[in-house]
């Protein structure tokens, strides 16, 4: 078995796909237009030869997205434990490769019980992924009203594909108010895995970052981010009830509908520190009705 190393990473193909396709569309005026639409795949991971979920994918970061998918999933523990990832389109699947040759460790318990969740497309949460999620102990975080407002900012300058071709989601690894990583892919699923990958493969810990997302804050995204070591979640988009309650359990900063001037925070508005309140609504504080859900609203 190979060593641990700081520097250790994995014998890995280079299979990254182009984002985009170039079609033809015809418009309501009847006139043909050159356009781009987004990649999708399937990519069929396979451990040691077995068979270990499909995910449907842009395939711009296969390998990356494969060593995230197994990391959050905690299918595997160490990076160390994985010789190979070779990606191989023509036959749609990526070859993971462990030290030992036997496969996922433990396979038949971790692999027992499967929980088709919202993702798009439908991501899968393994039974194992729950069991070891109460094993995190996230660092605390604060976050400046005026950081959040920056990192709005930058992020406005990437969604390059979604740009381009729509139908993707974005996810960014933010620190302070630089974006470290951006990945865009047909779900946020799969953005987060990749993004979780080269956290990996890198050593990039995820204790003074931010995780962003222009989808929703459901408990899979959730789950994610606490395996990475990040507590702080920022989303465009809206969140669900089980993914509030999972970030209140795990003392994860939730913070959405996040879009110019305004965001929602609906855990943790402690830690946010309010420097920058826009000056037609200062200390504005609506709550939902009795029974409903209560965040600090800002706009």
């Amino acid at each position: 078995m190979a060593r641990s190393s700081d520097t250790y990473r994995p014998h890995m193909s280079k299979a990254g796909l182009a984002p985009t396709h170039d079609v033809q569309a015809v418009d309501e005026f009847g006139e043909t237009r050159d356009l781009q639409v987004a990649g999708e795949f399937p990519l069929t991971i396979k451990v040691d030869e077995r068979e270990v979920v499909t995910l449907m994918t842009l395939g711009t970061f296969p390998e990356a997205l494969t060593l995230g998918y197994l990391r959050n999933q905690r299918l595997v523990e160490r990076l160390e434990d994985i010789k190979s990832v070779d990606v191989d389109w023509d036959r749609e699947q990526v070859a993971v490769t462990t030290q030992l040759g036997h496969g996922i460790v433990d396979w038949e318990n971790k692999l027992a019980k499967r929980t088709v969740t919202t993702g798009c497309g439908q991501g899968t949460v393994f039974s194992c992924t729950l069991d070891k999620l109460y094993d995190v102990r996230l660092p605390d975080i604060r976050l400046r009203q005026s950081t959040i407002y920056d990192l709005l900012r930058a992020i406005a300058a990437y969604n390059e594909i979604y740009k381009r071709a729509g139908a993707v989601h974005g996810c960014a690894l933010c620190e302070g108010t630089n974006i470290h990583t951006f990945v865009e892919d047909v779900g946020r699923h799969n953005a987060a895995d990749a993004i979780s990958g080269m956290m990996w493969l890198d050593r990039v810990s995820g204790a003074d970052k931010v995780f962003y997302t222009t989808g929703r804050l459901t408990s899979e995204i959730v789950m994610k981010v606490a395996h990475m070591g990040i507590s702080a979640l920022l989303s465009r988009s809206g969140i669900t009830h089980m993914g509030l309650e999972l970030a209140q359990e795990l003392g994860i900063l939730m913070i959405a509908r996040a879009k110019g001037r305004h965001f929602l925070v609906y855990n943790g508005a402690d830690q946010v520190e309010f420097d920058a309140q826009p000056e037609q609504k200062a200390s504005s504080i609506k709550s939902r009705p009795a029974g409903g859900l209560n965040a600090a609203t800002l706009t």
